[in-house]
């Protein structure tokens, strides 16, 4: 197993993440999978056995019972804690309460003695804003945040499913008053979906964060099992359709994907997690399974390597649309080192 700075901080973390919004099978979350404790136990032996030292989950992952169950495996397995990066989230519904959801002081400081008490530790590593609270000023979040690490609580803070400007507009509060600041983004990216690389990835880059990808299969349909009616075979997406994706792009990558993986000897899962460590702005990928042959297969991913045509066949089948304000940017900036100089004589 390799390992990635996250960001600006001194913090190694591995590049693959194991992800856990499939433990429990509590309420909403039932549909993402129920897998039970010997499951769990079984998941974080495998991953920490080949040097994954970074599991992510989210207080509102199966009401709670996904850090219950990740607490519970650590004793279970004797592991030591200090060897670990735990990242947990704050935003979504904890109970019916007015205050039992979003990004206030009060609902923060209470969501992560929860956490705390769940994960069995003193203290998380990665403490995450599950995304943006419309309610609430990011100045309050930011500097709720910044006590958590003071206090000892957490280590650093991070953002997920943020926008670019309101993930620019809390650096810039935290740079300006000398208070902690976000380490890293966490969000969609795949082969099939590259959005972030419109706003976010340029921002990531500059600003120095970390890069976590969730849902790197596009909720499975990157492991070559659906076909392009979504109806050919039973799975998650004939349920629940999510992450949103752009079905006629998706399944392009997939025709490029399949003789690829053949020739190379691989799984087409394996080729799309690996085109994502190819990637310059990515720190780790969270994978997540409901069986253990799909965690051991994705593990296989960093040994994948590509040959430059291969991973501009991939860049090619795989490009965003150009659209304002970028296609105009890219066309104006053409002068600076881009080969193109006639432009401006």
């Amino acid at each position: 197993m390799k390992y990635r700075i996250l960001g600006s901080t001194g913090l190694k973390v591995s590049m693959l993440c194991l992800g856990t919004m499939n433990y429990g099978g509590k309420g909403f979350f039932g549909y993402m999978g129920n897998l039970d404790q010997n499951e769990v136990d079984e998941q974080i032996k495998t991953v920490i056995d080949v040097g994954v030292n970074f599991i992510d989950t989210a207080n509102i992952y199966s009401e709670g019972l996904s850090e219950e169950m990740i607490g519970k495996a650590i004793k279970n397995l004797a592991l030591k804690r200090d060897d670990l990066v735990l990242a947990t989230k704050v935003r979504g519904s904890m109970g019916k309460g007015e205050n039992d959801r979003g990004l206030s002081r009060k609902h923060i400081i209470q969501e992560v003695e929860s956490s705390l008490k769940r994960l069995k530790t003193d203290y998380i590593d990665l403490y995450q804003i599950h995304t943006s609270d419309p309610l609430t000023p990011i100045e309050e979040t930011i500097r709720t945040l910044d006590d958590l690490v003071r206090s000892g609580k957490i280590r650093y803070f991070g953002a997920a499913n943020i926008a670019a400007w309101h993930l620019m507009k809390g650096l810039a509060f935290s740079n300006h008053n000398y208070l902690n600041t976000f380490s890293a983004v966490q969000a969609n990216y795949t082969l099939d979906t590259r959005d972030i690389e419109r706003e976010i990835i340029p921002l990531i880059s500059d600003q120095k964060l970390g890069l976590l990808v969730w849902s790197p299969l596009s909720g499975g349909l990157l492991t070559g099992k659906y076909k392009r009616d979504l109806q050919s075979v039973e799975g998650r997406l004939n349920k629940f359709p999510f992450p949103p994706f752009n079905e006629e792009r998706a399944y392009n990558v997939l025709d490029v994907l399949y003789p690829m993986a053949e020739q190379k000897g691989v799984s087409v899962s394996q080729l799309a997690l690996a085109w994502l460590l190819h990637q310059p702005s990515v720190t780790s990928i969270i994978i997540g399974a409901t069986k253990i042959y799909q965690l051991h297969d994705n593990l296989k991913s960093v040994n994948v390597t590509f040959t430059a045509d291969e991973l501009k066949q991939l860049d090619e089948v795989s490009q965003l649309t150009k659209e304002y304000p970028g296609n105009v940017i890219e066309l104006m900036t053409m002068d600076r080192g881009s080969g193109l100089d006639f432009l401006t004589k």
